[in-house]
C-alpha cells in the first residue's frame, strides 16, 4: 500500500510544480482517508484500496494542478501542508 500512496504523491507532484514531495504525500493521505471515512459514513460496502487508489487518482488527474486554492480557501489544512 505505502508503494501505491508514493506512486499518487509522485504523479501529484508532477500536476502540481508548487508543492514538494513530502506535501503530495501527504495531500495523498488525506485524500484517501477523507474517501474512506466518507465512504463508511454513508454506509458503503468496503471496496477495497483498488477502489480508493482509483478514486484518488482520478480526484489527482483532475484537480491535482488547483490543490494549493483548497488550501487558500480552508485555513484547516494549512498546516499539514507547509514546507517546514
Amino acid at each position: 500500500m505505502q508503494e501505491n500512496l508514493e506512486q499518487l504523491a509522485s504523479l501529484l507532484q508532477e500536476k502540481n510544480k508548487g508543492i514538494t514531495y513530502e506535501q503530495a504525500l501527504t495531500w495523498v493521505e488525506l485524500l484517501w482517508g477523507d474517501f474512506e471515512s466518507t465512504y463508511a459514513k454513508a454506509g458503503h460496502k468496503y471496496m477495497g484500496s483498488e477502489m480508493t487508489e482509483k478514486v484518488v487518482r482520478q480526484w489527482i488527474e483532475n484537480y491535482g494542478g488547483q490543490l494549493h486554492e483548497f488550501v487558500a480557501r480552508n485555513p484547516k489544512y494549512k498546516h499539514l501542508l507547509n514546507a517546514e
